[in-house]
């Protein structure tokens, strides 16, 4: 038996020391920067400069034209796609990092759709920022249509997306789409023709916007007087054997002239409004907007034998009617429509793809104003500003659609407490993308935890350069874009009843729970919503 004595201690053999786990995220420095430069001889090394990723915040502003949106989507050209690839090629992601924005604690304060632009648009991320320079670098990699304002450093938990309380979105809405006679349906202008208010500016625009694709209603409500395709598709063929010959008689112009001016088929005498078109016109146009082949004819023939007296005071009156202005009145009413907006609402009829019952229909806005007014290159522009916790796919054109469409007497105001009913399904006009920016992403609840340790996260810094690239980019390319094609013009002679049926549903739902609506006096809804389609009288 051995003795405790006898026994030989081996000692254990030295253990090597495990190799560390490559992070997922690499926090400090990338592979290739601790990697040794070994001289020929082998006998010296030197080693790269050593870079930290910093936690930051980029304030930056875009023209949206050309881009599919915000964010980045396989196959299509993004804000996001091309700014990721300029923080690549500027240094501030490594090689390994490239097109994963996961790896690097990428988020974005707000996303905008088609075509929309922004003046104070954020993303967060983990980026090197060394040596000097990054916004240069950025800028040498990016288009004019992008503007790097700067960035902030931030704490490590920061997220754009999460740590934003509220966005800020502008729409830039021309004067002329609130008045009632401006742009007006293709019936309209039809009736006009020949006499010395013609619509002749309108003629072709009517036309080319008369019909969009895909706007029929889901209403929930059976209407009675909805036009039929057959008279639509006889009215569809004399319409353009009309404008064929009226382009004929040397009207190719029409496209390119001014619509902000147009003539129009009204007169205010003081006592209301009063048709400079004989009575057998204005009943020829219905409220359903139908014109059959032998009501066209007696439109034209009515409008040749109109009195040349009545011919001649039209280029007075139409001095007069092309003076509509964003006055007091007409402010204090499109405010009265856009507050009904203001609150925590479900917004299921105001967006794409999202069900009543989805948690993400509601939404809060704070506030929804239109007090000033700003003239770009001849067209003067109404400025629209919403401010919400978030917006879903088109929510905010939406609004302004149907804000647009009450102004226009196309609905009722009723029509905005009706689309927000949890019950009511309907299809409501989305306003052109052209005119929509977004604003500022406001930071108040970071700021506040985070004040007496990091910088402010908000765009006072850079209002001068934000003003600067609005009025450089953001406001030209809106007003260039109505003066070349007309977006808003077009959209405006699509906002009938034809195309969105839904627009009357709330008369249809007043009639049904009360007989009064048809006394002719003023309340929440809307008398007759004939003047959208048809003339007044």
């Amino acid at each position: 038996m051995e003795t405790p004595a006898s026994k030989t201690t081996v000692s254990p053999p030295p253990q090597q020391e495990p190799d560390l786990k490559k992070p997922k995220m690499s926090t400090t420095t990338s592979d290739d920067e601790d990697a040794a430069t070994m001289t020929p001889g082998g006998d010296t090394t030197t080693k790269k400069q050593r870079y930290k990723r910093r936690k930051i915040a980029i304030f930056f502003a875009y023209c949206g034209v050309g881009y599919q949106g915000m964010q980045k989507n396989p196959g299509a050209k993004t804000i996001e796609g091309d700014l990721e690839e300029a923080l690549f090629h500027a240094g501030a992601v490594p090689e390994q990092d490239r097109g994963i924005p996961k790896r690097y604690d990428w988020a974005r304060s707000a996303r905008t759709d088609k075509g929309v632009s922004a003046v104070g648009q954020v993303v967060s991320g983990r980026f090197y920022i060394d040596p000097p320079g990054l916004v240069e670098r950025l800028h040498s990699n990016l288009s004019p249509q992008f503007r790097i304002f700067g960035y902030k450093r931030v704490t490590g938990s920061f997220n754009a997306k999460k740590f934003c309380d509220r966005r800020r979105y502008v729409y830039l809405i021309p004067v002329f789409a609130l008045d009632p006679f401006s742009h007006r349906d293709r019936e309209s202008v039809l009736a006009s023709l020949g006499s010395g208010s013609e619509l002749i500016k309108c003629l072709e625009c009517s036309e080319r916007g008369r019909k969009v694709a895909g706007a029929v209603g889901k209403r929930s409500f059976e209407l009675t007087d909805i036009s039929s395709n057959d008279k639509d598709a006889s009215v569809k063929s004399e319409i353009k054997e009309e404008v064929g010959v009226l382009l004929d008689n040397g009207l190719e112009d029409i496209r390119n002239s001014e619509t902000v001016n147009e003539t129009k088929i009204f007169q205010n005498d003081g006592s209301g409004s009063k048709s400079l078109m004989p009575e057998s016109v204005i009943s020829s146009n219905s409220e359903d907007a139908n014109v059959n082949p032998e009501s066209k004819d007696e439109i034209i023939v009515s409008v040749e034998n109109d009195d040349d007296d009545e011919k001649t005071k039209s280029k007075e009156e139409m001095v007069k009617r092309s003076s509509f202005c964003y006055g007091e009145k007409e402010k204090e009413r499109f405010n009265r429509i856009l507050g009904y907006y203001v609150g925590s609402h479900n917004f299921h009829n105001f967006t794409t793809r999202t069900k009543a019952e989805d948690p993400s229909a509601r939404r809060y806005i704070v506030s929804f104003e239109a007090k000033t007014t700003v003239n770009v290159e001849g067209i003067e522009f109404v400025k629209c500003e919403v401010v919400g916790q978030s917006f879903m796919l088109h929510q905010i054109r939406k609004m302004i659609g149907v804000a647009v469409a009450i102004m226009r007497n196309c609905a009722p105001e009723s029509l905005i407490q009706t689309a927000l009913q949890k019950d009511v399904n309907i299809t409501v006009p989305t306003a052109p993308e052209v005119g929509l920016y977004l604003d500022e992403c406001f930071f108040t609840s970071y700021n506040q935890k985070w004040k007496d340790s990091h910088e402010e996260i908000s765009m006072k810094d850079y209002e001068e350069e934000a003003e600067d690239f609005k009025m450089k980019h953001i406001y030209p390319h809106i007003a260039t874009t109505e003066h070349k094609e007309g977006s808003v013009a077009l959209w405006l002679h699509s906002l009938n009843h034809r195309n969105y049926p839904d627009l009357r549903v709330s008369n249809t739902v007043d009639n049904n729970n009360s007989e009064d609506n048809n006394n002719g006096k003023e309340s929440t809804g809307f008398e007759n919503p004939a003047p959208c389609t048809s003339l007044r009288n």
